[in-house]
């Protein structure tokens, strides 16, 4: 008898343990998790790797001999050193959990690797989009009606005509049903004929031959129905599964001349977040990218997040671009529309009174979030910290004040690009019991 073991733990390894250690420490993995963030690469970011934490977070306290005290007897091999009697002082240091200096092995942190299963789901835990109001967004369907076809029983009211008069004429023409015009010539025929005088010598006999006819082809008339029950065509419908609510992300990204490489990083690793958070924990929601120098355009993830284009900056024709994409393939009636954007702020002085008219009367009213990300440089973080504002800021700063549905953040460093992305994204439980 050959056993072959499929079970899917790790070969050498224990999963049921290692789900055990996981749930226990799972605080401290997850603040290593968010730590390493700073050093991946937006490639890297939902990959496996290793992760440490302190031994001491994950001490457990176990019964064994104390160190000093009582009454003790041992048997020592023999050595070159010392002779009986000797006293032998003790080391300071010795043995110690890597806290004190000295002789003998200390312990170092706890290093393990992290799958990527395990890694995402300590990296996006307690995220959700926010106000799904229309309907609530979850794994599951409901049932929804379409047309599938026709069919040859239904209600009366699903009749449909047209397809019902298109199979009769179908059915006619094969059995060659007599068409009245023909019965109508034969008729014209027998009345021409019985009102000749005098009547032609052939007259008697072409008179029984067009009675005969006209029988024959009333008989094939009546046995040939016009419209049959075996004609009849009703509208079919049936039942599919739906997605409960559909949600869609657009994604908006200033990458023009004034957008220094830093910055474009910081945006970039915001987005690479959010793309991330979406793929991952939704099923039913679709990510649109859009990204704008002095001109917008709708592109694929690739061209979104390494595209080198760079030019002017017009944030109208972002906003401009995503009223079109929505007009087209996103009614708000239908779908949840969330927006996200990222910009250093930089834009035209002359093109805020369209932007702050397009968000007022356009955008927010069809969308059930709006975040904006405005990205600084590095060097500029104490100084923007203490009340310098950029010019979409300004503009922006109002209408948000205005709606509760548009919300916006500032980060300068790459370390803060988690932390604002889960404050934006997180869950209203998580956010209540942490304030």
């Amino acid at each position: 008898m050959h056993i072959v073991d499929r079970r899917l733990n790790p070969g050498g390894k224990s999963l049921v343990n290692r789900q055990r250690f996981l749930r226990r420490a799972r605080a401290y993995v997850q603040q290593a998790v968010r730590d390493s963030l700073k050093d991946r690469s937006i490639k890297d970011l939902d990959k496996e790797g290793q992760i440490s934490i302190q031994r001491d977070v994950i001490h457990e306290p176990t019964l064994h001999r104390a160190a000093q005290g009582g009454s003790r007897e041992r048997v020592f091999p023999g050595n070159h050193d010392y002779m009986e009697g000797d006293k032998i002082k003790r080391p300071d240091g010795g043995a110690g959990a890597g806290s004190k200096a000295g002789q003998g092995e200390g312990n170092d942190d706890f290093q393990f690797a992290l799958s990527r299963e395990e890694f995402l789901d300590l990296f996006l835990d307690d995220l959700e989009l926010p106000d799904l109001a229309k309907r609530r967004l979850i794994g599951g369907a409901v049932d929804g009606i379409r047309r599938a076809g026709y069919s040859t029983v239904g209600n009366p009211s699903n009749l449909s005509v047209p397809r019902t008069m298109q199979k009769a004429m179908s059915r006619r023409l094969a059995l060659r049903r007599p068409k009245g015009a023909d019965l109508a010539r034969i008729e014209e025929e027998i009345a021409l004929i019985e009102a000749r005088t005098p009547p032609l010598p052939d007259d008697a006999t072409r008179l029984e031959a067009l009675r005969e006819e006209r029988s024959t082809v009333i008989r094939r008339r009546n046995l040939i129905a016009y419209i049959d029950p075996v004609d009849l065509r009703y509208r079919r419908f049936e039942t599919v599964p739906k997605p409960v609510a559909q949600a869609v992300m657009f994604c908006l990204m200033d990458v023009s001349g004034s957008m220094t490489e830093h910055m474009k990083d910081l945006a970039k690793r915001f987005f690479a977040l959010l793309h991330l958070f979406l793929s991952r924990c939704y099923e039913h929601v679709e990510v649109v990218f859009i990204h704008h120098t002095d001109r917008a355009a709708e592109v694929d993830e690739q061209t979104f997040f390494y595209s080198t284009v760079t030019g002017g900056t017009l944030v109208s024709s972002a906003l401009d671009k995503l009223i079109e994409v929505v007009q087209e393939r996103f009614r708000p009636d239908d779908w949840n529309i969330y927006v996200a954007q990222a910009s250093d702020g930089d834009t035209m002085q002359s093109d805020n009174g369209r932007v702050v008219s397009l968000m007022q009367q356009e955008i927010l009213p069809f969308s059930q979030y709006f975040a904006y990300l405005e990205v600084g440089r590095e060097e500029f973080a104490d100084i923007e910290s203490i009340g310098t504002t950029t010019g979409l800021w300004q503009a922006y700063a109002p209408v948000s004040d205005a709606n509760r549905n548009f919300v916006m953040r500032k980060v300068h460093h790459r370390r803060e690009i988690y932390p604002v992305f889960r404050e934006l994204f997180q869950r209203k439980g998580v956010a209540e019991r942490s304030s």
